[in-house]
């Protein structure tokens, strides 16, 4: 049963928040490892279920985005009406289940359904730990503990790279899925007993709030606002970048530089690029508290923008070692946004409608970002860049476009984030 109002107020910003913020951030870092997985295992599952990659793409990006990204809008408004704790911990019981169940996939089909039932549960996850983080945090503290919650995103793929990726070199992809499905099961009985629901909006003090019920009404007062609208959009183009490339770097690496064996490596990148994630969102309290709120748009045009040069020098690099490290490189870069983006939504909102506007963000980025990123850039490889270095100049091209349009995108959502900040 959720806490009081008063006897909760003891938790904002206490050790226990910290340590809540800790085990949420260990489940985000499961959710990702089952996501992830699919792509350190691309080549051998591409080699023995004989797929092409628009299929790969189709799997690892499309089959699981738009469940997701469908079910995340819906998942969220349960969020913001029923108990944060208990979709999170279900959610987690479920992906886990079904991560372990596709290690016996025999066909394409198989692992589609699979990854079906992998979306619709981890869509209940993000949108209740935004609302709940919102909670047992002070406002001003948000960029900064969102951050930490999203590199969960990069320490999970890592995780997959090194360790699923390991596994499977070393016995094969099916033992892979199933090793990484477990621990999950572990997990979800720790948070059960660990995490506290609160009563929702305790961090605004004594300030009240007009409480809008009707789903309707809440989501054309969370979508008329500009800033929302930029803020979707630009962070989309991100999120198109970061799924395509963790999506084809496997790829790359194979098809230009013969030089697989590489690829679970990369996974060190990926736990770099946690620590980039926790670094932007400091920078962003920063550049509020310095200048003004919405200044954390900054970090997000540093995201789209200053890692494409590493990309076009790592894209064409001539070994596969060089190729590694410079896409390493760029990705901690582009990927540093995540946090700052999740919480710029908390400010723009209700305390009530928080969970249901991060579902919707993550419908946006997922359908955008996840759904379309890989199997569009798998197909221009297939079919429009198909000479040794085409894979490069595909996703050249996507990210080149990506980081231009996202970034103005968000120099549109700081003229109009003051206006529509004061209004929620």
């Amino acid at each position: 049963m959720p806490l009081t109002k008063e006897r909760a107020k003891q938790f904002i910003s206490s050790p226990y928040a910290w340590l809540v913020l800790g085990l949420l951030t260990l489940i985000y870092i499961s959710s990702f490892v089952d996501r992830q997985i699919i792509a350190v295992l691309a080549p051998q599952i591409q080699q023995e279920l004989a797929l092409s990659n628009f299929q790969v793409g189709l799997l690892y990006g499309t089959a699981f985005s738009f469940i997701y990204a469908i079910c995340g809008i819906p998942m969220g408004r349960l969020a913001d009406l029923y108990s944060r704790k208990w979709m999170i911990v279900a959610g987690l019981v479920v992906w886990s289940l079904m991560t372990f169940i596709s290690g016996f996939a025999s066909s394409l089909a198989f692992l589609i359904v699979a990854r079906f039932f992998v979306g619709i549960s981890e869509s209940a996850l993000s949108p209740a730990v935004y609302s709940l983080l919102a909670d047992y945090f002070r406002p001003e503290q948000r960029a900064t503990v969102f951050s930490i919650y999203a590199s969960g995103i990069f320490v999970g793929v890592g995780v997959a790279f090194l360790g699923g990726g390991s596994i499977a070199q070393a016995y094969n992809w099916r033992t892979a899925l199933m090793s990484v499905g477990l621990p999950g099961l572990l997990i979800a009985a720790i948070a059960w007993f660990v995490i506290r629901e609160l009563p929702r909006g305790i961090t605004r003090g004594g300030e009240r709030y007009e409480a809008i019920t009707d789903f309707r009404e809440v989501l054309s007062y969370i979508l008329q606002k500009k800033t929302v609208r930029y803020h979707f959009l630009g962070f989309s183009f991100l999120a198109f970048t970061g799924y395509t490339i963790l999506g084809f770097i496997g790829i790359v690496l194979k098809d230009i530089h013969n030089a697989a064996s590489l690829t679970p490596q990369y996974g060190w990148f990926m736990m770099a690029t946690g620590l980039s994630v926790i670094a932007s969102g400091k920078a962003a309290d920063w550049l509020a508290g310095r200048w003004e709120a919405s200044r954390r748009f900054v970090m997000g045009m540093v995201a789209g923008l200053a890692c494409l040069p590493l990309y076009y020098a790592g894209l064409f690099a001539e070994s596969g070692t060089t190729a590694l490290i410079l896409i390493g490189l760029a990705n901690i870069i582009s990927s540093s946004y995540n946090g700052v983006a999740a919480a710029l939504l908390q400010y723009l909102v209700k305390p009530n409608m928080r969970a249901l506007a991060g579902g919707l963000y993550l419908f946006v980025i997922s359908i955008v970002g996840f759904g379309i990123g890989p199997p569009l850039t798998g197909w221009l490889m297939d079919t429009v860049f198909t000479a040794q270095y085409g894979p490069a100049k595909a996703l050249m091209l996507v990210f080149s476009c990506c980081g231009v349009l996202g970034s103005l995108c968000f120099w549109k959502a700081m003229q109009s984030y003051e206006q529509d900040a004061e209004n929620a």
